[in-house]
């Protein structure tokens, strides 16, 4: 490589590692990327679940966000929500919360017995 070049390919991964921060490698090395979502608490993560499953609802039911081919930019695309909906899903947390109710419920019956 030229000097040039050299200090070009320094330039761009200075410029790189400090813009490009959304996306960061997966650390079991493979192709994946992963981009972290700040949220307050399980409530709002909740909330953002309920209302994408919402848009999806009403993209399906509602005509005018069907693919034409003049307006496939402007369009919905219902499936790439829905992906995403299901990578957000707690399922392991809702696990942990259904293994905490039943001991609770387990309890709360010895009780009242």
């Amino acid at each position: 490589m030229k000097p040039n070049e050299i200090k070009s390919l320094e330039n761009l991964r200075k410029l790189t590692a400090r813009y490009c921060t959304t996306l960061n490698p997966s650390k079991d090395k493979t192709k994946f990327y992963t981009a972290k979502i700040e949220l307050l608490d399980y409530y709002e993560l909740g909330c953002i679940i309920t209302n994408m499953l919402k848009l999806c609802v009403l993209a399906l039911e509602n005509d005018t966000h069907r693919i034409s081919e003049t307006d496939k930019d402007s369009s919905i695309n219902v499936s790439l929500i829905l992906e995403t909906v299901l990578k957000m899903f707690p399922l392991d947390e809702f696990e942990m919360l259904s293994e905490i109710n039943e001991i609770l419920v387990g309890d709360f019956q010895g009780v009242e017995e």
